[in-house]
């Protein structure tokens, strides 16, 4: 279900975008660099993070890591990722699929300023075996992304 959401999405959003799914898993950042020909850092990656009772989304580059210092200051808490059993159903995807595509509920969504290195990133879309490819401007506009800095 989570890969034909994200489908959906794009059919009603960006008709001319394409979800690409492969014979192989795609679900870490290195199995995805590897299946789409990019480099790690091309993969955005998309966090589940708790901020009090809230769930956000966070999309970075493929080998951002968080900075507690930054995270602390723009959100007043420091991260807690999402615990593992509870990702599907706070965002309708599965672990090595979540994107801020799709999402079984509305999330706010965040992008990490490290994508705007790169002119097409390739995030998971909603499965362990399927992506886009995006950039990152229309990447935060198709999902309200604010752009924020909070990886090393």
């Amino acid at each position: 279900m989570s890969v034909s959401s994200v489908k959906a999405f794009f059919a009603y959003h960006a008709p001319d975008l394409q979800v690409i799914e492969l014979d192989v898993s795609t679900a870490t950042v290195e199995l995805a660099a590897r299946g789409h020909g990019v480099a790690p850092e091309q993969i955005a990656k998309t966090l589940a993070i708790r901020v009090g009772e809230d769930t956000i989304l966070l999309a970075t580059k493929g080998t951002a890591r968080l900075d507690n210092r930054k995270f602390k200051a723009r959100f007043a808490t420091k991260p807690r990722m999402l615990p593992l059993d509870q990702v599907e159903s706070e965002t309708g995807h599965p672990v090595g699929g979540v994107c801020p595509f799709g999402l079984a509920k509305p999330l706010t969504v965040y992008c990490d300023i490290s994508l705007r290195a790169y002119d097409e990133v390739v995030p998971a879309a909603g499965g362990v075996n399927a992506a886009v490819r995006i950039s990152p401007a229309r990447l935060a506009k198709l999902t309200n992304a604010e752009w924020i800095d909070v990886c090393e």
